[in-house]
């Protein structure tokens, strides 16, 4: 009989056999299957294996995804459109975007420990900063369209809502108003379209100026601006970032707020994302801003140190009142964004800006020679032809000559040049439209800018040769901690493995280089990838239909909330606007339900951590008519396999509601349960958890949504093809990644996906065996078992030493740990989850550190080490505490520093603890021009 061989489940789940032996013997078990059954309700357990094709070698399916994508067509793209054709830097893609050291990271939370990514995130901030001449900018948002639907968020909550229209000065990008109206709707803003001619008034919140607009012309707004001033309207300028190295950065000319698109920077289009959207706003609407702020403070020795400033998890503080319901961000595209301005420098960017507008202008110039009609005086990059009646022809003649432009309607064509554009391409694409290309010819840009004070800070002037390059990136990966160096046990994040041949198709260039509004017939690959996701995620969870669109998971929650009020709607039911949130839910949940336009309304928890059903029935039957849905989290947040799931859901339905279903802990259910079986309508699914697309210090994300049939067509649409209500700016959203889920599901076949869930819950149980003696276990199941996933109770500690939930989330950082979850979904505790990629010996390590921190904490309990002065207040321990000539502690060097005992590959934080007060009092996201400096 033939011996298996190169069985990727062996691969991706970290115990061997003999360790789940192990295992099990410390809880006393003779099987996992023993186990599952005291933990997973019977109620719920699915009976038969998910129907997936049989598990795949690494080799063969790297093959089979390769044919199937080998079919897309990647012909030279000159749709433009919000998205363009750029070179990725070899020293970036190998260095940044294909190294683990910096797309295995998690979000920085723990900022001693990401100082790296923070680092290279407050550029990005100070590189967006430079190009619209505002001061505040952030570190990074989903797309151009979801960040302009923010935009126009922050208007309405700047003037308390009191002003409920936004006129468009212009027309933007089709798939940006589409979005734009799908966020408006729901909270009460309405979209004015600039063909209406609205009059700008006590009504507008804010005037929104495409720059350029969607043909590609520059029209002379001065005007619009003024009265938008004299109305106390916000103005909101929709920029493309390429060209503001050459123009006037917009903060200049009145914008309070310029938002847009780095994917140019250095991101491949890949079907539509995932690319990092920037935002800059004014000095008065810092506070306002949604996503994350990156801010400078100093750390415990006076030293600089970066860390997220103001919203930290905001959601988790304002929740329903938060700005925003982001949570992942775009921060590894963010900082390849970074290190394209950094690697090319101002001189680089603007001469890169200053080709891609001759081509502009050579062929402008010799449309107009040849008597075709161009649109507008001022324009960057895209020329809009006018073509009565031959459109339709000029465009397939393009396409039969291996060429793509954009066709807006049967009597124009626009055609977009970018950094990929050379003089043959230019010369074909010149010929099909029967023009003699001009030799060169005047610009015709809007008022420039002086190019000698743009982004004169000096980490824009110093890698020109790749030797600093790779330098560069490497000093900043070593100050952090990502899953390539130690395990991350953060509770509902689910850091697991994200193996090699899962992410290698996402740098093929038949995945890469497509352009998301290529013509259907260029994208079969792309077509049957999809296609195979949603057939083996609705058979995961019991579902009908998947759409990819979300590009997040707080956005597959506004997606799922948004189908559901839709539902309701078609019904002659659109009074059911109440959404029933458990007291322990994730943040975004009543932060997603706000802006689908819903009123959130608690349900208690019980005293052991359950939802209260007795709660939840007495509020449904309260809200009866008015019950749009119930929010839950399966297992529950606090990482228990809840018996009453089915009452539940049967309970909602009764009273005429839908049940959403937050997929974040999906992990502890894949081939164990289904969704879809025991009462859920709709459920999103973190790819960037459960199926392993890696979390890229900060993002990106995708949070497709399943639902039921009934739902189906209140699913998101796209302008493209024809529907509405998009929630992402691309059709089937951030889709360059989703063969790395591909790549996992076909690998993992059946068994291996519920082996992985099962190990992921005999890990988590384990760690709860081997903690419980020394932090209190705060939540379990009816047997004593946890899911996959379990709270430390770290307060009791508080009161006999008092050493804080921090305190020991610092003192980790010595041991070589990031730190789990943190006082949350309860204060003063740890939510640990270890997944099934992590091996029993990594396991242990953290236990013993986690042992080892609270014998350090009964010693100061015990009075042997003072409360002011030890090694849990101190943490972390830098290199700098080893070397210097006084060591004020009670505590030697060895036992601060060294404390698992001493290792070669130990970890050294690069700063002391962050002081988070001193970043906010004085808030600092930029680095000033060197002409500030030198004053």
């Amino acid at each position: 009989m033939p011996v298996a061989v190169d069985v990727f489940a062996d691969r991706h789940i970290g115990p061997g056999r003999d360790d789940e032996r192990r295992m099990l013997a410390a809880l006393g078990l003779p099987s996992r299957e023993t186990l599952i059954s005291a933990t997973v309700p019977d109620s719920i357990r699915l009976s038969e294996e998910l129907d997936l094709p049989a598990p795949a070698s690494e080799h063969l399916a790297l093959s089979e995804l390769a044919a199937m994508m080998g079919e897309n067509r990647i012909a030279r793209s000159f749709i433009g459109q919000g998205y363009h054709g750029c070179h990725v830097p070899p020293v970036v893609q190998r260095n940044l975007f294909e190294n683990p050291a910096w797309y295995t990271a998690y979000t920085p939370y723990q900022a001693e420990i990401s100082q790296g990514r923070l680092e290279l995130l407050f550029h990005f901030q100070t590189l967006v900063t430079e190009l619209t001449g505002l001061p505040i900018a952030s570190a990074s948002l989903l797309d151009e369209a979801t960040a302009v639907a923010e935009a126009n968020g922050v208007a309405f909550r700047h003037h308390r809502g009191q002003r409920s229209e936004i006129v468009l000065a212009g027309e933007l990008h089709p798939q940006v108003l589409d979005v734009a109206m799908t966020r408006a709707e729901p909270i009460g803003l309405t979209i004015v379209p600039a063909e209406e001619g609205a009059s700008i008034g006590d009504k507008t919140a804010a005037v929104v100026i495409p720059w350029p607009d969607t043909y590609g012309v520059y029209g002379d707004h001065t005007d619009t601006v003024a009265a938008a001033k004299a109305a106390g309207a916000l103005v909101i300028a929709v920029a493309d970032p390429l060209a503001l190295t050459l123009i006037e950065a917009p903060g200049h000319w009145g914008a309070d707020i310029v938002v847009g698109s780095m994917q140019r920077y250095g991101v491949p289009m890949g079907f539509g994302g995932p690319h990092a959207a920037y935002m800059a706003v004014s000095e008065a609407l810092t506070r306002l801003m949604p996503g994350r702020i990156v801010g400078q403070s100093v750390d415990s020795r006076g030293r600089p140190g970066y860390r997220l400033a103001l919203q930290t998890r905001e959601q988790h503080i304002r929740r329903d009142k938060a700005t925003s319901n982001i949570c992942t961000a775009q921060a590894l595209l963010a900082n390849m964004s970074a290190s394209y301005a950094i690697w090319h420098g101002p001189e680089g960017l603007r001469a890169i800006a200053a080709r891609v507008h001759a081509f502009a202008a050579r062929f402008s110039a010799g449309a107009k020679a040849t008597g075709l009609g161009a649109r507008g005086e001022r324009f960057f990059d895209a020329v809009t032809l006018s073509l009565p009646g031959k459109a339709r022809k000029m465009a397939a003649a393009a396409e039969k000559a291996g060429m793509l432009v954009r066709k807006i309607d049967d009597d124009a064509i626009s055609v977009a040049f970018d950094e990929t554009t050379d003089e043959r391409a230019f010369a074909q694409l010149c010929a099909v439209f029967g023009i003699e290309p001009a030799s060169e010819a005047e610009a015709a840009l809007p008022a420039l800018r002086d190019g000698a004070h743009l982004m004169t800070q000096p980490v824009f002037h110093e890698c020109r040769s790749e030797t600093e390059m790779m330098r560069f990136l490497r000093r900043l990966a070593d100050k952090d901690l990502a899953l390539d160096r130690a395990m991350i046990p953060l509770g509902s994040c689910t850091m697991k493995l994200n193996a090699a041949a899962e992410l290698m198709p996402v740098s093929w260039p038949s995945v890469a280089d497509l352009h998301p509004f290529a013509p259907k017939e260029h994208a079969p690959g792309y077509a049957a990838m999809i296609g195979d996701l949603d057939r083996w995620l609705c058979e995961i969870t019991g579902f009908d239909k998947v759409s990819m669109q979300p590009n997040a998971g707080s956005q597959g929650e506004y997606a799922g909330l948004l189908a559901i009020r839709r539902y309701h709607q078609s019904r002659g039911e659109g009074g059911r606007n109440v959404c029933l949130i458990p007291s322990s839910a994730h943040g975004t949940n009543p932060a997603s339900a706000h802006m689908a336009g819903l009123e959130v309304v608690v349900v208690k928890c019980t005293n052991n951590g359950d939802i209260d059903i007795a709660d939840l029935e007495a509020k449904a039957a309260e809200y009866g008519d008015r019950l749009a849905a119930l929010m839950v989290t399966y297992p529950s947040t606090h990482g228990v396999f809840e018996q009453g799931v089915r009452l539940m859901c049967d309970t909602i339905h009764q009273h005429g509601g839908q049940v959403y279903l937050d997929g974040a802990n999906l992990n502890a259910m894949v081939g164990l349960a289904r969704p879809g079986d025991f009462g859920a309508d709709v459920c999103h699914m973190n790819l960037h958890k459960t199926f392993c697309i890696p979390h890229g210090g900060g993002g990106p994300g995708i949070g497709p949504i399943g639902v039921r049939s009934h739902l189906v067509p209140f699913l998101p649409g796209h302008v493209f093809e024809g529907t509405d209500h998009a929630v992402s700016a691309a059709p089937e959203g951030s889709a360059s990644i989703l063969p790395i889920t591909w790549m996992y599901i076909r690998m993992m076949g059946a068994a291996g996906l519920r082996r992985a869930t099962e190990m992921a819950i005999l890990n988590a149980n384990y760690i709860a065996k081997r903690l419980e003696p020394h932090f209190p276990v705060l939540y379990k199941g009816r047997s004593g078992r946890v899911a996959h996933e379990c709270i430390l109770d770290t307060r009791p500690l508080k009161d006999s030493a008092g050493v804080s939930v921090e305190d020991i989330a610092k003192r980790l950082i010595d041991y070589g740990f990031h730190a789990p979850t943190i006082s949350w979904p309860v204060a003063g505790t740890m939510m640990v989850e270890p997944t099934e990629s992590e091996p029993l010996a990594e396991i242990d390590r953290f236990c013993d550190a986690m042992i080892a921190i609270a014998d350090e904490a009964r010693r100061i309990a015990d009075g042997a080490l003072p409360r002011d002065n030890n090694p849990l207040i101190n943490a972390p321990h830098t290199a700098d505490d080893l070397a210097a000539e006084n060591w004020p502690h009670p505590y030697s060097r060895m036992e601060a520093l060294f404390p698992a005992g001493a290792d070669a590959a130990k970890y050294w934080p690069p700063v002391s603890r962050i002081d988070n007060v001193a970043g906010d009092r004085n808030l600092v996201c930029a680095c000033p021009p060197i002409e500030a400096l030198a004053s």
